[in-house]
């Protein structure tokens, strides 16, 4: 097979939505195959330090006092978790009016929203009966398991 008709049928595969070409001729088989685009990654550079010159001196370093991070502030009240990965919805359509606003009273086992995960809906209801004092998560927005939604009082 000549090199021009080998060049059209590479631009013809790169170019359609086939993923593999195979042309078996007199002269003998040809199989194209399109792999999937990778993504450009940053060059990993690695360094090591440089090799000690002279005697091994035993050296001594004091570490610096280990810095305790601030735990973030737990919210006051109960706090209703996600039960699943997935989507956070606050209403049950877009423009529809949501479960729950900040202020309403709420009673165990009532709908406060839904999350959506591999497209099923599931209306996740109140475990606690009281009055919506946060919500921790935006409309849309994803959430994972066991991260709290809503925080009752």
């Amino acid at each position: 097979m000549d090199l021009r008709k080998l060049k059209t049928l590479i631009d013809l595969v790169s170019e359609s939505n086939v993923s593999e070409l195979e042309i078996t001729e007199a002269e003998g088989k040809v199989r194209i195959v399109k792999s999937a685009p990778v993504a450009n990654a940053s060059p990993v550079t690695y360094s090591m330090a440089p090799a000690p010159v002279g005697p091994l001196v035993p050296s001594v370093e004091i570490a610096p006092a280990p810095v305790v991070a601030a735990a973030p502030a737990e919210p006051v009240g109960h706090t209703v978790k996600s039960p699943m990965v997935g989507t956070f919805y606050r209403a049950a359509s877009p423009g529809a009016k949501p479960f729950v606003e900040i202020g309403d009273t709420i009673k165990e086992g009532e709908t406060i929203c839904i999350v959506e995960a591999m497209k099923i809906l599931n209306e996740i209801e109140a475990d606690k009966s009281g009055t919506v004092t946060k919500i921790l998560v935006d409309n849309g927005q994803a959430v994972e398991y066991g991260q709290p939604l809503y925080v009752i009082e």
